[in-house]
């Protein structure tokens, strides 16, 4: 045989198998594979079967042959017991719930209400993984306890501010606890159910219902107050452990939304906390209660009328319908007749009709006003507070020199003649053309405004942060802002308030829509006189203004001419609301020249909140880059003015008239006191002796001028800003 055969035979199998190594190396490829997917189920079903036999927090992870520790989940990180006491009963309460929390091996804290700033610390709370308990009392005639007072103020601020809104504080854990007598039934455990509906509607989670304990023992529902307090710490504990394990007990007090809740289900659901966030706010009409409660009737419309998903018998629904007709048509009567009174401005009885209804009051009075009169009110600026705790000012004391601690907010006129989108009271003020209510006398309103004024004041004595010197020289008044809800200039007797203003040494910041030109033309001098000038066009005004008159757009050129012919400081406040009024510069310019002002104010619009009444969003509002490349293109168009002062805080500019540029340095601020003495040389000569706007004119700091590093933030005070702001907010 030959050699050379028997070596190719041997061979060929080698041969053969490099020949074909592709199809080896992929089956080889293929079956680690398909092992490795074997091996990843089977510890797949393991881990689970480990997790469903074993409590998550003990479980231990076995990975690439190593046994390590999973680090421990912490549901509850402490307790922080809040007390506003006036005899020490909430302050006990307190000590006794910390004892029992500190059983639990939690870390506990105990507040005193009065030494606590919520502007600061409460938002701390969404992050903390900590409980929040309140135990506040009602002290006389439902108002909060003295240590109380400025948390509950803030926190009822806070939760009707469209700046805050639903979910400032989602992610806060709390319990309320209230102490109350309920032989006072008007207002038995008020502060507490307020506290609960505040804490809820800033988007807190109650993490169990409010207790209520009763001094009075015949009605206590455990037979005393210690007692229903015992009742309710038992649960909150239990509510405390479970929490502490990551489940998440509900509870109910009976009160849900439409008397429906799913927390009457037996059992405990455990879920992990960062799982909760979700869906928080979906849940919350079905997994909390409700602060609100309401009847059958108020749901339903009456126990006379039947559910539309009721059955109806065919016979009945005859006389249904007919019981309908004759509600519709008392209805329309009742209408009729009203708006004929209403358009005489007398009401049934004949009598001239208050402009303050008892609806209106209420809506007011939730938003904060104190009410004077019949057509009049006062309210505190969010800047005033700021500026009391050394937080800084609003623009008008970057722009003018103003000490907000010393401006008073108010308005001798609810009623307005415009239904402006930008409303910040989402129009619950009247309207109307011409004034047709009961008058009051200035005397009267100006005593009443100062004295209110006052009293908010004093409700900051003490609070955190104050500081001294201010809240001595916020309780006399310098200025007085005319710029409150409602149109002041329809006061019939506007002028002589004005002239009882400057008697008490208080300076004038009047504002007018601009529908009222006659009355700007008989205005006595103020301080300073602004006209709104929301937008330069007949169509972009009437949708952003909403005016009443039927021939406004005249009203609003006259009126701005009325204003070219006043010697006093005069300004345009220009709103910019995008995709409305932001792109007619070359309008804007016109009517520039047509009221040669002294000043131009430009702000971009104010979010106030959802409202039925205003198709306004946050994609109206523009930021503060786009309010100043507006600034500088509208002063490229009107070269006797260019830009003086900004406030990036209230996403304001300030363009002003080129004869307050003096020497190279601008004099937008006003001389307070120059400005009494020529108002009483006009009074004095019963007008003869005039004076202009640069006769109390005075030079305007280096830290508010437009381009400075301050960007106009005072930098005699402390800058503060929410921590979880996260997005900007403009306005003032």
């Amino acid at each position: 045989m030959d050699p050379s055969m028997d070596t190719w035979d041997l061979s060929s199998p080698l041969i053969s198998l490099w020949i074909n190594r592709f199809y080896i190396y992929l089956g080889f490829a293929v079956s680690i594979s398909l092992w490795i997917c074997v091996q990843i189920v089977i510890k797949t079903q393991g881990r689970n079967l480990q997790e469903k036999s074993v409590p998550k927090a003990a479980q231990d992870l076995m990975t690439n042959g190593y046994v390590s520790l999973q680090e421990k989940d912490v549901f509850v990180s402490g307790v922080k017991i809040f007390y506003g006491s006036q005899t020490g009963t909430a302050k006990g309460f307190a000590t006794v719930l910390a004892e029992a929390v500190t059983s639990l091996d939690l870390p506990v804290a105990i507040i005193n209400l009065k030494e606590y700033d919520p502007d600061d610390h409460l938002i701390e709370e969404v992050t903390s993984k900590n409980v929040c308990v309140f135990l506040v009392a009602t002290y006389t005639d439902g108002l909060p306890t003295e240590s109380a007072e400025w948390f509950c103020k803030w926190l009822e601020e806070a939760a009707i501010d469209f700046r805050f809104g639903k979910t400032y504080l989602k992610g806060m854990r709390y319990a309320v606890f209230g102490l109350g007598n309920s032989a006072y039934a008007s207002h038995f455990n008020k502060v507490g159910k307020n506290v609960d509906k505040w804490l809820w509607m800033l988007g807190a989670h109650r993490v169990m219902s409010r207790g209520e304990g009763d001094c009075d023992v015949v009605k206590s529902k455990h037979g005393s107050i210690e007692a229903d307090f015992r009742a309710w710490k038992t649960k909150f504990i239990s509510q405390l452990q479970a929490l502490q394990k990551g489940e998440r007990k509900k509870s109910c007090g009976g009160h849900c939304k439409k008397g429906k809740c799913e927390s009457h289900q037996r059992g405990s659901e455990e879920r992990e906390e960062g799982s909760h966030e979700q869906d928080e706010l979906h849940h919350r009409d079905t997994e909390e209660e409700e602060p609100f409660e309401s009847s059958s009737e108020e749901e339903f419309g009456g126990k006379d009328h039947q559910s539309l998903n009721s059955i109806v018998d065919v016979e009945d629904l005859g006389k249904i319908m007919d019981h309908v007709k004759k509600e519709k048509r008392e209805k329309e009567q009742r209408e009729e007749k009203s708006g004929l009174f209403r358009n005489m401005g007398r009401n049934e009885d004949g009598e001239i009709r208050a402009m303050i209804t008892p609806a209106l009051r209420e809506a007011l009075t939730k938003q904060g006003y104190q009410l004077i009169g019949s057509h009049s009110g006062v309210k505190l600026c969010r800047w005033t507070k700021s500026m009391l705790r050394g937080r800084g000012g609003c623009y008008k004391h970057t722009f003018y020199g103003i000490e907000s601690h010393r401006c008073m907010e108010t308005t001798p006129s609810l009623a307005c003649a415009n239904k402006c989108v930008f409303c910040w009271r989402h129009h619950t003020n009247p309207v109307g053309t011409e004034w047709r209510w009961k008058m009051d006398q200035p005397e009267m309103i100006l005593k009443e405004a100062i004295e209110n004024h006052q009293n908010m004041i004093k409700q900051f004595k003490g609070v955190p942060g104050v500081k001294a010197e201010r809240f001595e020289e916020g309780m006399t008044v310098k200025h007085c802002a005319l710029s409150l809800v409602g149109e002041p200039i329809m006061y019939p007797e506007i002028n002589r308030f004005l002239k009882l203003l400057h008697q008490c040494k208080i300076s004038s910041f009047l504002v007018t829509n601009a529908q009222f030109p006659a009355e700007i033309r008989n205005l006595e001098p103020v301080t300073q006189l602004y006209v709104s000038v929301d937008a330069s066009t007949k169509d972009s005004l009437k949708k952003i203004d909403r005016p009443l008159f039927k021939d406004f757009w005249r009203r609003f050129l006259d009126s701005l001419k009325a204003l070219a012919v006043k010697q006093q400081r005069t300004v345009y406040r220009l709103t910019l609301v995008k995709a409305w009024n932001v792109d007619e510069l070359q309008a804007y310019a016109q009517l520039v020249s047509l009221g040669n002002p002294d000043f131009i104010e430009v702000k971009g619009v104010t979010y106030c909140g959802e409202s039925s009444a205003s198709s306004l969003t946050m994609a109206h509002v523009p930021w503060h880059e786009e309010v100043v490349q507006f600034v500088c293109e509208l002063v490229d168009l009107i070269p006797d003015y260019e830009i003086a002062c900004e406030h990036e805080h209230s996403n304001c500019l300030l363009i002003a008239h080129k004869k307050f540029k003096i020497g190279g340095e601008w004099w937008t601020w006003i001389d307070y006191n120059r400005f009494q003495e020529l108002i009483q040389e006009y009074e004095d000569s019963s007008g003869s002796k005039t004076f202009s706007a640069k006769d109390y004119m005075a030079r305007t700091p280096h830290w508010a001028l437009f381009g400075a590093n301050e960007r106009g933030f005072d930098p005699k005070d402390t800058r503060h800003q929410r921590k979880n702001k996260s997005k900007a907010i403009s306005g003032c």
